[in-house]
């Protein structure tokens, strides 16, 4: 037997089991996972002594920015920049220009990232009620990883792009859904049997309480956060969880960055209705205290909360509510994030981090290994169903790996990123434990920090 690839006396992690094996790979495939050295020779060998080897790490949630403002983003670097954070897939977000509103858009869509991913892909459709209802089941069939509704968000009449600061009176703008039109949203999607992921955000509160702030001429961090509160999501999930109840719509809650939603997602679990949650790392590890440090690049959607929130959201990690951590990678320049606060636009870089910061948390006590494995890998693949081809190390499955060194050190620097655009709230973080080697499909993306593959990406799809 001559083997494409053998990765030797590697710990092998899954959600499960942690054990020291060979994993073997023929033809882009898992061969044979054994303790024991198989026969045969190898084209390729590593030696994955006192590392780990993790199933290909799944970041859900990217917005490339491809179609549309390149010049803050492409696939081509976003897919980079997952490959060189140990990411083997993710998900790109639909919110394009033109969006993936409708099949023939989806299928271009699915063409114009395929020239430049250099890991694997799925992609989301763009729920845009009346206008897009009739065009859901088709998207279904086209390969969809998801639905994504963009609660409370208004939409451009001629291009179909969203409008992130709704004012009444907007010329070319449809203003957003009434909760009847959004209901018919979640009943809609729910036919399909796909997940429907929400931003959670009342825009009716937010506009009102926006207003009060803006008037009393306060402009501080603090200022945002009264008028995007807590209670802005927390409205917004209980709502999201009543459709689900009553649609059987399979709900997942997106960067969820308050105790009071983790509170209501553990709650309709434990009912046992058809819901999931994720956050992302700006919510873990920073708060509005660090403002005075990061300054306007600190700002996204729904916005990074207090102390308290954080610590609400690493409970739920621990006990099970939130089950995927994902990126919500939104790169915009420097020059459009150094403006004000509260007119610059919401987002920053995510995807080649995601995985440090958690691995650096595993060393700090904060969740274990396996818990990461879960989190990061088994859990997406098993809830957007890709699972065992993705999100697993079983045989027969595709040769995903994402091996990592715990003892390695170094400190983030947004000069380095591999994005186009290098904002990131975590320049100067320092890290211990990182992807040293990204393998997909049994060819290795990333080794030791650079990008050693040219794109070869694929589409994935569950109705594959």
């Amino acid at each position: 037997m001559t083997w494409d690839y053998v990765i030797k006396n590697g710990h092998i992690v899954t959600p499960d089991k942690l054990f020291q094996a060979h994993i073997y790979i023929k033809d882009g495939k898992i061969a044979a996972i054994s303790d024991q050295q198989l026969e045969g020779t190898a084209k390729r060998e590593t030696d994955a002594t006192g590392k780990y080897v993790l199933p290909g790490l799944i970041d859900i949630h990217v917005h490339s920015r491809d179609p549309g403002p390149t010049y803050k983003e492409d696939f081509f670097h976003s897919t980079q920049a997952a490959a060189a954070g140990g990411i083997t897939t993710v998900f790109e977000m639909p919110n394009t220009t033109p969006p993936t509103n409708n099949v023939e858009n989806f299928r271009r869509q699915v063409a114009n990232l395929t020239s430049k991913a250099h890991v694997d892909f799925g992609v989301w459709a763009l729920c845009l009620g009346h206008l897009n209802n009739e065009d859901i089941p088709a998207l279904h069939e086209a390969g969809a990883i998801g639905f994504k509704f963009f609660w409370g968000y208004a939409i451009n009449k001629k291009t179909f792009q969203l409008t992130y600061n709704y004012k009444p009176g907007m010329n070319d703008v449809i203003p957003p859904f009434s909760d009847g039109e959004v209901y018919e949203i979640f009943q809609t999607v729910a036919k399909t049997g796909d997940v429907l992921a929400i931003h959670a955000e009342d825009s009716s509160l937010i506009q009102t309480l926006t207003e009060k702030v803006e008037k009393s001429g306060r402009r501080d961090y603090d200022a945002l956060l009264e008028g995007r509160p807590n209670l802005a999501e927390e409205i917004t999930i209980q709502m999201a969880l009543s459709f689900a109840r009553e649609s059987d719509a399979r709900l997942h809650v997106l960067h969820v960055s308050t105790g009071e939603g983790i509170e209501l997602v553990q709650q309709a679990m434990a009912k046992g209705y058809p819901v999931s949650a994720e956050t992302c790392p700006h919510y873990l590890f920073l708060s509005n205290e660090d403002y005075s440090k990061v300054g306007p690049i600190l700002k996204v959607y729904p916005p990074v909360k207090y102390k308290k929130d954080q610590e609400r959201l690493w409970k739920g990690i621990a006990d099970g509510t939130i089950t995927i951590v994902s990126s919500d990678h939104a790169p915009h320049t420097a020059e459009e994030k150094a403006g004000d606060l509260w007119s610059i636009p919401a987002g920053m870089c995510g995807t080649e981090t995601l995985a440090p910061l958690m691995l650096n948390a595993v060393n700090e006590g904060r969740l274990s290994l396996q818990k990461l494995t879960a989190l990061l890998s088994e859990n997406p693949a098993k809830r957007f169903g890709l699972y065992p081809q993705k999100g697993s190390l079983a045989v027969g499955t595709d040769a995903d790996l994402t091996i990592v060194d715990m003892n390695k050190e170094t400190t983030i620097k947004a000069e380095n990123l591999h994005s186009k655009s290098k904002v990131t709230a975590f320049d100067g973080y320092p890290i211990k434990g990182l992807p040293i080697e990204t393998i997909v499909r049994g060819e290795t993306v990333m080794k030791n920090g650079e990008i050693v593959h040219s794109p070869f990406g694929r589409f994935v799809t569950s109705n594959q």
